[in-house]
């Protein structure tokens, strides 16, 4: 039964002026008392964690004060986990004693650890030595038969060093001859067709010829303003040439080549996996195989 009892009050929350049932009602309304309610445990979250940080704060200036302390205590005063000091001393970066069961640190040995500076060593890069020797854009044109905006694109492609002198560009000689290097087949072709070979012997147009070669990777090279195409390698997408069997060396073919005793090839053969096929008498080795062993290296 509720009270028939009118009590004038103020609300603790909006302020406003009502009519209570009881003497314990503080609030005007449901809304007025959610919001208190909320306000009221906002500031227990904010008084707890004000406590917290004194007490680390109380705890911290203790903890300087002490001569010894426990490793909980050292992660305190870095401001680490305990783990992280545990971890410390089984590295030996911090030493301890043991008393019985207790393990201390002393505080001087911590204050050690950052007396002395750890200068981590960089690696200093040599100077490059200067570029001396350079093509003219001529030069580069004439020697690799490339046209002058293809010069130009591929030397901003590439990044080629260059330099103006007397109202000619200089380009790194040494930048240049090694992209160009590095675009010849790396196999051995001595037989190659030109365009007009190849519409000569099978009848292609120009756009079938460059698909056939983007679709099968045939090898091709710049030769003045001509581009040369793999004789081998095109016949044999055409279905006309046979393909070639994989070449072998004989041990002391092998050992003659790259300068080893039998026992050393062996060795390398064994310890490496390299292939080898028995013909006959003869053990013969697989020529890519130890050639991408014993090869001279590429950078």
């Amino acid at each position: 039964m509720s009270s028939n009892i009118e009590i004038k009050k103020k609300c603790h929350w909006c302020g406003a002026e009502f009519i209570a049932r009881k003497t314990t009602t503080e609030y005007c309304s449901h809304r007025c008392s959610g919001l208190a309610y909320k306000e009221r445990k906002r500031q227990e979250k904010l008084d707890s964690y004000q406590r917290e940080y004194e007490y680390q704060q109380s705890g911290q200036k203790e903890v300087a004060k002490q001569e010894f302390l426990t490793p909980t205590q050292a992660a305190t005063l870095l401001g680490v986990c305990h783990v992280t000091i545990y971890n410390y001393i089984n590295r030996g970066v911090i030493k301890v004693w043991k008393l019985k069961r207790k393990t201390l640190i002393r505080r001087a040995d911590v204050d050690e650890l950052f007396s002395v500076l750890d200068i981590q060593s960089t690696q200093i890069k040599n100077p490059s030595a200067p570029i001396t020797e350079f093509y003219t854009s001529k030069e580069v044109q004439e020697k690799f038969g490339v046209s002058n905006s293809g010069m130009y694109k591929i030397a901003e492609r590439e990044g080629w060093p260059k330099t103006q002198s007397r109202g000619k560009t200089l380009w790194s000689r040494s930048h240049v001859d090694r992209y160009f290097a590095n675009q010849q087949p790396k196999e051995k072709i001595n037989e190659w067709y030109t365009v007009a070979d190849i519409q000569a012997a099978y009848g292609m147009t120009l756009s079938a010829i460059y698909t056939l070669v983007s679709k099968e990777g045939i090898p091709k090279k710049k030769q003045g303003n001509y581009v040369m195409y793999s004789k081998y390698h095109f016949d044999l997408a055409k279905g006309i040439a046979a393909p070639k069997g994989p070449e072998y060396y004989t041990y002391p073919e092998a050992m003659e080549k790259y300068g080893l005793t039998r026992d050393q090839l062996h060795h390398y053969l064994k310890y490496h996996n390299i292939t080898r096929v028995k013909k006959g008498k003869y053990t013969l080795i697989l020529c890519s195989e130890l050639d991408s062993l014993l090869g001279s290296p590429e950078i």
